[in-house]
């Protein structure tokens, strides 16, 4: 590992991806007086809209990365499907965090899985997918499970419950038989995450565990700090989220989410190598947010220890709120949510809604837990959300 020398603010930072996790790094730099330019297809991606700079061009363009190596001091990921050899080729020129080995295995289930074994980190019972032959091999005891595909999967996609082989043999060709994991199903209790940043001289910074609810796959609400975890699964958490980091030499912000299960018992689903959905209550409820953290680590600059400052439950809006295809056409009650004490409202600037598309989220902050939730039970109702 290779201690790198600081960026100094004022320097432009680079971030390939122009969604919401790009925008608010952006917001994040800009705040510390870097300078940032985007690489994204899309040409009004939402990170684009706040950068200072953006080329818009597909992520294996070597004269958009050649540019992007010119103007640009060090550069991140904001999603984890940037192709890893992109990575590499950027790694030549420029400052890259992560590196492409670390995100090459987040991109893949089975190089995950493979990952948590070396790592000691429990995870779910498993088989690999990976053609007609290795279907009669799986094992009974993993069945009814959840087939996954093992690339570019997210927010529940690429993913089918499967109750007996039947339905395993007919869901892995609804995937298209590409390669894909079994997990067996278990008994779960609750969805919790860990984000913690890494540094390149190995220094390591987290926060405390979130509580997360999923709907259809996608994030629906969060809860932080997580409610009634003991203090043995927390740290048995931090641990093994700490343990998955320093195992790749990962440099950045990185994110592990766990299941708990019906025995109280922890088991690692997946990682994310980048920012994370549960994690952005900590821009409302900490002095230093996960991106703070992400533009730090990056830049190499040294990540103090967050100290939370209030109790946060964060609502995903999804495009189902708007009616219409426009994000502006009979919007959300906004006047009514933003009058009520705590309300942090963040919407990233896309034009069109769509259902299960992430417009926004919100954040309510208060002093006791049980005032963020009551306070999130109200705005839930002005938005019509279960």
């Amino acid at each position: 590992m290779s201690v790198r020398l600081p960026i100094q603010p004022g320097e432009t930072l680079g971030v390939l991806g122009g969604g919401q996790l790009g925008r608010m790094f952006v917001h994040a730099a800009q705040r510390l007086g870097y300078r940032c330019v985007v690489l994204d297809p899309d040409p009004d991606s939402p990170a684009a809209q706040v950068a200072e700079q953006h080329l818009q061009a597909d992520y294996g363009d070597v004269d958009a990365l050649a540019q992007l190596s010119s103007l640009a001091r060090a550069v991140t990921i904001e999603f984890e499907n940037v192709p890893a050899q992109t990575l590499r080729h950027l790694s030549n020129r420029v400052r890259v965090a992560p590196g492409a080995e670390a995100v090459a295995i987040c991109q893949d289930r089975a190089l995950e899985k493979a990952q948590f074994a070396r790592c000691g980190v429990a995870c779910a019972p498993h088989a690999l997918v990976d053609g007609e032959s290795s279907l009669p091999g799986v094992a009974d005891r993993l069945l009814p499970g959840i087939l996954k595909s093992a690339r570019l999967g997210y927010d529940g996609k690429g993913q089918r419950s499967v109750r007996d082989r039947d339905e395993l043999s007919r869901a892995w060709r609804e995937l298209d038989a590409v390669p894909c994991v079994l997990e067996q199903r278990l008994p779960l209790s609750r969805e919790i995450s860990v984000v913690l940043a890494r540094g390149s001289d190995g220094h390591c910074v987290h926060f405390a565990p979130f509580q997360n609810l999923h709907r259809d796959g996608i994030l629906a609400v969060t809860q932080w700090p997580a409610p009634d975890l003991s203090a043995v699964l927390q740290v048995e958490a931090i641990d093994a989220a700490e343990t998955i980091a320093r195992s790749m030499d990962y440099v950045g912000v990185l994110c592990v989410e766990f299941f708990v299960l019906a025995d109280g018992t922890l088991c690692a689903n997946e990682i994310a190598p980048r920012p994370h959905n549960s994690g952005h209550c900590t821009i409302d409820a900490c002095d230093v947010s996960q991106f703070d953290l992400q533009v730090r680590a990056l830049a190499g600059l040294p990540l103090a220890v967050p100290r939370m400052h209030s109790n946060a439950v964060m609502l995903n809006l999804l495009g189902d709120l708007w009616p219409g295809v426009a994000a502006s056409a009979l919007a959300p009650p906004w006047p009514a949510l933003l009058a009520m004490p705590g309300a942090h409202l963040h919407l990233y600037g896309k034009r069109h809604a769509r259902p299960g598309r992430k417009m926004g989220h919100l954040t309510l902050t208060a002093q006791t837990q049980g005032l963020a939730l009551a306070h999130a039970d109200e705005a839930a109702q002005l938005l019509g959300l279960q």
